[in-house]
This record gives structure tokens, sequence and C-alpha cells, in this order.
């Protein structure tokens, strides 16, 4: 059975004939149908004369079964639900939007759990970037968002695109026409679709919020498989269920986000701070004045180990003319010393982490597991929750990883399910962990960042959907508060069966 191959655009190309499950390795059985009473795939000899399975759809792709796919797709970039515990009794590989209709519908009538795999990375890295399993399936049906992959059209202020391309790939393809979507992902490689899903952050938030309200339309996949389009007027409920709901009401197929003009230099402030304190007023302060397109920043250790300073990370972009850099930086209170300023293209910018992840290959911390903690922070509860922070964590806690820090207008989000403080202004708190390689106490990480997500819930923080935190159901209602409700019913009434993205652990 011959494999879905790709034109040159790296786009997943039709298949010559239509194909039905089965399995590319040569050890595998191939599969014809679901054993609706034993929960089971069934092989064509056990098929034989058994009224109990329901046969697959003839699909443009496949459905495959084979042991080194399934295993491909049973772990994730996090590496903490590795195992066979993890792995989806089938993968598709759509040849289009028609085949997750398909399985959708085939997965709703047999009781069978359904997951879009993101398959972001680069090089043979290709993986899920969820971390905590949150995109995984057991015994149910994973889909290669890589199927599904086509930039469909460019336009002046707006792109459609398939669920399955990276922001890199859209970046690359809007640049060629002096556009670019005004909020993106620190790292480019990730699933547009994915990430909408979850809600998704960039050094943009304080001027065009989340990279979902960026998001005009979306085409999705619904549990009674219906392939509908929704927007912020057109079915807005599942619209505002889709953005940030973390895949749980359907499989976004398509979506139209907005573009801007393409700035073409940034100059690019890294300016260092010895203490919290005087690090939130410098970023509260061109936060509200807005006079960078650019705004993050992270806490850091200090050069010589001795504890942790903060880092305001702030850029200006322009065409022809630079910016006055003294003007931009002449009442901010940095250890101007240690200010490092670049002036750079507006890709290499946005393609900054390109060097970093060949940095973490080379030093085995890509592949080690990763309890990332990403959360919301109220800005009037910040300093203390920091102090904490310094206290709990050391060099080791990182490995070769890093703690985003920086804070944006809660009045710039749009859709209801990212939770977020009940305050005006708001600090991004993501660490990060790469550990280093055998580090032998991740187990005890994860506690730390149920730890630390506590004493945050405390002070009026919400979690981010990423991130590496147990959760109950409980916690879950806890999170989403007043708006679990509507949740719930969007829930019932787009995925009565509760096939859709397991691994979230919503409604458990």
């Amino acid at each position: 059975m011959s494999s879905t191959h790709t034109d040159a655009t790296g786009s997943a190309a039709q298949p010559s004939r239509r194909r039905v499950l089965g399995g590319i390795a040569t050890t595998a059985v191939a599969v014809v149908g679901w054993n609706a009473v034993s929960q089971t795939w069934a092989t064509a000899a056990e098929a034989a004369g058994n009224t109990d399975v329901v046969p697959v759809p003839g699909l443009i792709g496949t459905l495959e079964t084979a042991p080194a796919t399934v295993e491909g797709f049973g772990h994730d970039f996090g590496h903490l639900f590795d195992g066979a515990a993890s792995k989806p009794w089938a993968v598709l590989r759509p040849g289009g939007t028609d085949d997750i209709v398909t399985i959708v519908n085939y997965a709703r009538t047999n009781g069978i759990q359904i997951a879009m795999n993101g398959q972001g990375g680069t090089g043979a890295d290709i993986e899920s970037h969820s971390v905590y399993g949150q995109a995984r399936v057991p015994g149910g049906i994973s889909i290669d968002a890589k199927g599904i992959s086509r930039i469909l059209s460019i336009g002046s202020d707006h792109a459609v695109v398939e669920a399955g391309v990276t922001w890199g790939q859209l970046t690359d393809a809007t640049l060629k026409v002096g556009k670019t979507p005004p909020a993106l992902p620190d790292y480019l490689y990730i699933s547009i679709g994915g990430t909408i899903s979850i809600g998704g952050i960039g050094g943009t938030v304080q001027r065009y919020g989340l990279l979902c309200d960026t998001v005009q339309s979306i085409d999705i996949v619904t549990g009674d498989g219906k392939l509908v389009t929704a927007t912020a007027q057109l079915r807005p409920e599942l619209f505002n269920a889709a953005l940030s709901g973390g895949g749980q009401v359907g499989i976004i197929v398509r979506a139209t986000v907005k573009l801007i003009p393409a700035p073409k230099r940034s100059v690019i402030f890294s300016l260092f701070y010895a203490d919290v304190a005087t690090y939130l007023a410098d970023s509260e302060k061109v936060l509200a004045d807005g006079r960078f397109q650019v705004h993050a920043g992270e806490m850091l250790q200090k050069p010589d180990g001795s504890g942790w300073r903060y880092k305001l990370e702030v850029g200006a972009t322009y065409n022809t003319t630079p910016p006055d850099r003294a003007r931009l930086l002449c009442d901010l209170r940095d250890v101007r010393a240690d200010a490092i300023i670049e002036d750079v293209s507006f890709r290499d910018y946005m393609f900054r982490l390109d060097a970093y992840e060949a940095v973490l290959k080379e030093g085995g911390h890509w592949y080690t597991p990763k309890p990332w903690l990403s959360m919301f922070l109220p800005a009037s509860k910040t300093k203390q929750f920091m102090k904490r922070v310094e206290q709990e964590l050391d060099a080791s806690s990182l490995g070769g990883g890093f703690l985003l820090f920086y804070p944006f207008y809660t009045s710039k989000l749009k859709r209801p399910l990212a939770m977020m403080p009940n305050e005006s202004v708001v600090y991004l708190f993501d660490l990060l962990r790469f550990p280093n390689p055998g580090e032998p106490n991740i187990q005890g990480m994860i506690d730390q960042n149920r730890r630390l997500y506590d004493i945050a819930v405390g002070l009026g923080a919400k979690r981010y959907l990423v991130g590496s935190i147990p959760m109950t159901n409980e916690d879950w209602k806890k999170h989403f508060g007043n708006r679990w409700a509507g949740f719930v019913n969007a829930k019932k009434k787009y995925d009565p069966k509760n096939i859709f993205t397991p691994g979230q652990g919503f409604f458990a």
C-alpha cells in the first residue's frame, strides 16, 4: 500500500487511488473494521461472518495501524506520557477534509475517540507539540494534521489556511507579499489549528491579543460529522468554544487569519534589571504608553549564577528610518551598561529561536521530558508571586530552558474560554523547562508545578492550556468558573458522544 506523497510545496498531494485502513509496515496485519462489542479493530479473518464488525469507510487518504505509525503518535513534545498506554489504535493520514468528515462520523457511530495531532517541528523531529498528553488519544484515532497543510489563499488583509499549516510556513509565504500575521508564537513550527485551539501567545499580545483573536473564521467538523463555518457572528457559540477550547467541540480544518503590512526591520532592545520591582514598573510603563511594537521579557539567571535578574525584551519596527533609540530608552531604569541593542530584519527576529533550537538539540535538552508551567498572573499580585518563585527555582530548574514573563492588557482578548485573572493587566508566566539530560527529578518538577499553581490560583491566577499541571475535573470547573456551564452546554451540543480530544481531561 503506497504512502501519501507531497508536491513541490510540501502539501499533501492526492493519492492515485482510494485506500482503506491498513498498516504500512511489512509486519502489520490489515484491519477492515471496528468490533463494536469488543471495542477493538478487526482483521479480515476476525470480521468474516461477524456482524459486530463495522466496516471502515472508503477514504482518499489512509487509516494506518502499523506499529511504527501508532508509536510515532503515542508521544508528544513533552515526553511525559510516552508508552503503550498513550498510543492510538490508528492514525488517519487524510487525503483532504472529506476524510475527516468521514472518520468523525465513523468514530461517533462506533464510540471511538479522536483527536487532531499538529505534527510540527523541523527536520526529522516532527511530533505533537503538546507537552502533557493533551493531543493523545489512547485506543482511538489520531489525525495527522500534515494531511491538511495547504495555504489556500493570501489576500490583502487575510489568509486562508488549512489547519496543519505552521506559522512559519504562513509567515514566509506572507512576507513575500509584504504581509504578516499580526500575532505569532515565539516558536513558529507549530500548527495553526492546534495553536488557535488553545489560544496562542507571542510578543505582540499587548496590541493584538492571543493568536486566536486574529482568526476571523474557522471551518470545523463537529461531533455530528458536519463541516460548518463559524465566525463571531455566524455560529458564535461554536466559534467561541473552538478557539481556546482545547479541541473539545470539533476538528478545525481551515482558518481565516488576519494579515497586516509587514515591517522590514526591527530594533530589539534587551534591557536587564537587578530586581523584580523595577522590572515590573518599567514593563507596565512601556505597556501603557505603547512605544514598542513588540513587548516580551523573562526571568533569568545572573551571569555569575548568584541569583535571578529580569530582561525586558522590546522591539521597535520600521521600514526605512530607524527609530530614535535615546527617546525610546530615556526614562527607563534598567542596568544600562548591560543593555544589548540589535538592528535585525523582521524575518530574522520572527525566526530567532531557530539557532536556540539547534543548541537545545545539540545538548540533548530538546528530547528530554518537559514539565512546563504556564499561567497568567494578576498584576497586583505578581511581585509577591515572583518573590516566591525566586526562592523555589535554581539553575537546574530550567536546564536549557527559560522563563518568559511579561504583561499585557486583558481587554485585547476576545475569546471567552481564554481564562484570565480579573484585572486589566496580567502577566504571562511561562516556565519552559528543558531539563538536563538524565535529570532524575522530573516528577519533583511536576509536583512543584502543582504547588506553584495552587499558590498562584490563590492569588487570582489562571493557567494556560499548555503546560504540565496535574488537574482534576473539579480543578477544571474552578478554572473555567462562570464559563464552565456554557462550555459544558457547547460540549453536549457539538460533541454529544464525547469523542474529541480526551487528552485535555476537561470532561473526564
